[in-house]
């Protein structure tokens, strides 16, 4: 006679559980909802004050430099709003062949930038900068992961523009939306890629706090 196996019981859900790594309350630097999105999704206490800050094309600055000038200036424009609490400040760019490919600004614009991505592997980089609203204190740091965009046919271009999610995205795609089917491979942190790199993230509000 077979053997029964035993059914595996899994543990209560975590999603009501407060992050168990930090206890802080986070200001939100960014009007991004996958930022927002992926600070619920580990129960990070945090509300969203929306920074005032333009983004500008920089098509050939550094990318490190580019994405922590942003984030930081993203979260010096906040604190003069808040009285306490971490701001997090938050900027993610796509490089291919070392230009920086912003947000598209028409149609025209992503069909372009997803011609030129196809089947072939570029850089993303989140910049993140913490600023202690009490005490002024400050860290910052980046992320950096590789994707490969998969061969595109222009048809697949076409109907992926139509549904709009490349229209705000940098690089004209979005991993986490209709774009995880255009993604091929990812080498290193995926959240990086969302917008928001959780465990880089941690490292500095533990360095912050230290």
């Amino acid at each position: 006679m077979a053997s029964r196996r035993k059914t595996q019981r899994v543990g209560p859900d975590r999603a009501d559980k407060p992050f168990p790594f930090y206890d802080g309350r986070i200001i939100l630097a960014s009007s991004s909802p996958r930022r927002h999105y992926l600070l619920d999704l580990v129960q990070l206490k945090h509300r969203v004050v929306e920074p005032t800050v333009r983004e500008e094309d920089h098509a050939h600055e550094d990318p490190a430099k580019h994405v922590l000038r942003l984030s930081q200036l993203k979260a010096l424009s906040v604190a003069p709003r808040v009285r306490s609490g971490i701001i997090l400040g938050a900027d993610t760019i796509v490089v291919l062949e070392g230009a920086i490919l912003g947000k598209p600004r028409n149609e025209a614009d992503a069909r372009r930038m997803l011609r030129e991505l196809s089947g072939r592997w570029h850089q993303v980089y989140t910049g993140l900068a913490l600023v202690d609203a009490a005490t002024g204190r400050k860290v910052a740091g980046y992320e950096r992961s590789f994707v490969k965009i998969r061969r595109l046919a222009d048809r697949e271009i076409d109907a992926y523009i139509a549904t709009g999610e490349p229209m705000d995205k940098a690089g004209a795609y979005g991993i986490q939306g209709y774009g995880a089917a255009v993604v091929e491979k990812v080498r290193g942190c995926y959240f990086n890629v969302v917008g928001l790199p959780l465990v880089r993230l941690l490292r500095l509000l533990r360095s912050l706090e230290g």
